[in-house]
């Protein structure tokens, strides 16, 4: 395969950013996205040129690391994938595709495709934990759970905190990811204690590090790759909204 990448090329979050056309080739289909962009980066190193910055770790689909707006949508246009897991195959010899990083306001660029999350984790420091002494694994085992509100919780659980919902939306709103760090604790009954001022705490949280309101648009769970359904959202805003009537 053969491909023409147009990539943003950013040197610092103070600079002034651009899109740089490379071209790709031999190509295989079976290459992940970033095996491709490897293959790149060592070209660019090869002729002396900075090569472009990206992040990544497990390259598994699991640690949320890997993220960029490919052809205009997070993680690409393959359904409940993420940038890591997505093959060459899905493109066709000679395609031209364009690479940006995350884009809103509380994940500034550091450099290139690479984005400052922190405000992810400040918004997890709020709150998300429980302080209930759960004991061994057979201890917590005990605790009867209802099996809807299980799957529920692991649902939401799967969150890996990559950004594509605040990407994706037009209001750069992180409810989608926030929603779900509340609600995998809010739904078990070891997160009950805090339930509440979990809910109020991380909301504010988000709610300052300039992230938008929701509008129920819907773009978030397009493009989240673990497929969290909207369903958490309304059941963060309704702790929420009990939390500000005590």
């Amino acid at each position: 395969m053969n491909l023409t990448l147009k990539v943003w090329r950013q040197s610092g979050p103070s600079d002034a950013g651009r899109m740089v056309t490379y071209r790709v080739e031999d190509v295989s289909p079976d290459m992940s996205f970033l095996e491709m962009l490897d293959v790149l980066n060592e070209r660019l190193i090869l002729e002396g040129d900075d090569p472009i910055a990206f992040d990544h770790d497990c390259r598994e689909g699991i640690c949320g690391m890997c993220g960029m707006v490919i052809n205009g949508v997070a993680h690409g246009e393959q359904r409940a994938t993420t940038t890591c897991q997505l093959h060459m195959r899905h493109f066709e010899d000679g395609a031209e595709i364009t690479i940006e990083p995350w884009r809103a306001a509380p994940f500034p660029v550091v450099k290139d495709l690479v984005v400052d999350r922190s405000a992810f984790d400040r918004i997890i420091q709020a709150g998300g934990f429980v302080s209930v002494p759960a004991g061994s694994a057979p201890d917590a085992h005990s605790i009867p759970v209802r099996k809807e509100n299980a799957d529920a919780a692991f649902d939401a659980a799967t969150c890996i905190g990559c950004g594509a919902c605040v990407a994706a939306c037009p209001n750069g709103s992180a409810s989608l990811f926030t929603a779900a760090k509340i609600t995998h604790l809010s739904l078990l009954p070891q997160g009950q204690p805090e339930r509440l001022t979990r809910a109020k705490a991380m909301v504010d949280q988000m709610d300052a590090e300039g992230f938008g309101g929701c509008t129920n648009t819907g773009e978030c769970t397009a493009v989240c790759p673990k497929g969290i359904p909207l369903d958490a959202i309304a059941q963060m805003n309704s702790d929420y909204l009990k939390a500000n009537a005590k």
